[in-house]
């Protein structure tokens, strides 16, 4: 039997098609793009497979039929026509670093000069975005056609370089100025498209090209990068056949922009390489600045899973005022999870994708949270409490972890003193061991705080922090029973076991735990 070729880490369409690599076929969005408009820009995460459908744009429009063959663009009712060809300027920072802003203007002076000496038109002069002005003209004059531009990756040299806010602002103002020249050259131009992570804000980047489409929240286009349930079903059905499909969808499958969800090509890819649950996608790295954001604007863990936003929060990022909500969602630490209206305005239900953002995001939290070394040791006596369903050794497993926290740390660092502190790190042990953790969890009565559902029991945790004044109030158990949260899980047949947990921040422990079932 033939061997499955994967494309891990393929970036050129050309390659795959010739080399016989598996190709999902994202050819329909193409004609969809060029039908209704010309100009478009697409946020995703890294390792989404922009770059590919980037290189596939430029493979279509530069008429490479024999590549498509079998694919949307070709089949007898697509009005594609490959004779039509236009000439192709690609803009791509997925490689390399910049790191001031000479490199930035020495890169685009390059890239220009190589589209002067490709078209063999006269050199021009003046800043980047003066050249661009002069050039697309007479190329499209020298070929007798309407240009195409597309850029990929267009906000990396700001995103590498963000612990610099200085340099930031001026790589912003020098890459503004660039893609600011695009608009007045419409007449020449046939097609546009722009793809990157982050989304600046109107005073920012597309300040000067404010004629883009952004189709990043368009739930048509929800699916135009990733694989969604029927893509791997259809294109990898014999691979995935040794495996739990329904285990794999729910640590890989999950992103959403309001429309279909998608696993990340990346790590499904390498899963069905290798055969083995991991992840993937996490271990390719987090950017330091959006730790060093959370543990200075911390964020309570069961709050991010529930965030609900409007599309204001989503759709910009400021340099100047970056929300750590804005910078985990446009980085694909969290996904849409629903969209609801009130009147004309949207709002959205945000939370982690999947099981694997979910536990390696909730890792990471414990090292900012706690700067606890000793983190493995508390995971394994925590996975073995829990499979026992042992209410007691739980409670000694955090009582001793939360004792073992030097005071010193308490007294350097402000994670303790935000509201949620003990609430996140209960929670981000849970998820970190790949555990169904729900925050917020919705009953006819009211909300669970936290709900962790294991292989043989359901726990239901309830939390207080004790005030100041010592006033203890009703205990989170007696709440538990009194709006009877157990309930809505009785019929699972595992056991439920209810906890109430209350924190004393004099102490910075476990000051009450009790348990009812």
């Amino acid at each position: 039997m033939a061997r499955t070729l994967l494309p891990i880490g393929i970036q050129s369409f050309e390659k795959i098609r010739r080399e016989g690599y598996v190709y999902v076929d994202k050819t329909p969005f193409i004609l969809d793009l060029v039908q209704r408009g010309s100009y478009y820009f697409l946020s995703r995460p890294r390792r989404f497979g922009k770059s590919l459908f980037v290189d596939t744009l430029d493979c279509a429009f530069s008429g490479k039929a024999y590549l498509f063959e079998g694919l949307a663009l070709t089949k007898p009712d697509s009005i594609w026509d490959f004779t039509r060809t236009s000439p192709v300027l690609r803009i791509d920072f997925s490689g390399g670093t910049i790191r001031s802003a000479d490199d930035l203007t020495g890169r685009l002076h390059r890239i220009i000069d190589l589209w002067e000496e490709e078209f063999n038109v006269k050199r021009t002069e003046g800043s980047p975005g003066e050249r661009l002005v002069y050039l697309v003209p007479r190329i499209a004059e020298v070929t007798g056609k309407h240009v195409v531009i597309l850029v990929d990756e267009y906000d990396k040299p700001i995103l590498d370089n963000l612990e610099k806010p200085d340099l930031s602002l001026e790589l912003r103002d020098l890459l503004r100025d660039f893609y600011g020249a695009i608009k007045p050259l419409d007449v020449h131009l046939r097609f546009v498209f722009l793809t990157g992570v982050s989304k600046f804000s109107k005073t920012g980047i597309f300040s000067g090209l404010n004629n883009l489409k952004d189709i990043t929240l368009d739930r048509r286009y929800s699916s135009i990068c990733g694989y969604t349930e029927s893509d791997v079903r259809e294109m990898f059905g014999s691979l995935m056949a040794a495996y739990d499909s329904d285990l794999v969808a729910s640590w890989y499958n999950g992103y959403s922009w309001a429309g279909e969800s998608v696993y990340n090509p990346f790590d499904i890819l390498l899963f069905l390489d290798e055969g083995t649950i991991r992840p993937y996608w996490f271990e390719t790295g987090t950017p330091g600045f959006l730790v060093k954001i959370l543990a200075e604007t911390p964020r309570s863990l069961p709050e991010l899973d529930t965030l609900i936003t409007g599309e204001e929060l989503l759709g910009s990022f400021q340099i100047d005022d970056i929300k750590p909500e804005t910078l985990l969602f446009q980085a694909g630490y969290l996904t849409i999870k629903d969209v609801t209206h009130i009147g004309e305005k949207a709002f959205y239900r945000l939370g982690f994708p999947n099981l694997e953002v979910k536990s390696a995001f909730s890792s990471l939290m414990l090292e900012v949270l706690t700067k606890n070394s000793g983190t493995s040791i508390i995971q394994r006596n925590l996975d073995r409490v829990m499979s026992t369903g042992d209410a007691d050794n739980l409670r000694e497993v955090f009582y001793s972890f939360f004792a073992s926290i030097p005071h010193e740390w308490y007294r350097k660092n402000q994670l303790s003193g935000f509201e949620g502190y003990y609430a996140s790190v209960v929670y981000a042990y849970f998820a970190s061991l790949g555990y169904q953790v729900i925050a917020e969890d919705t009953t006819n009565r009211g909300r669970i705080d936290l709900t962790v559902i294991t292989k043989n029991s359901i726990w239901v945790f309830e939390f207080k922090v004790q005030s100041s004044d010592g006033n203890k109030g009703k205990s989170p158990l007696a709440q538990i029973q009194e709006k009877r949260y157990a309930e809505k899980y009785r019929a699972d047949g595992r056991p439920v076991v209810e906890v109430g947990v209350v924190f004393d921040p004099e102490t910075r422990n476990i000051v009450s735990w009790e348990t009812g079932r």
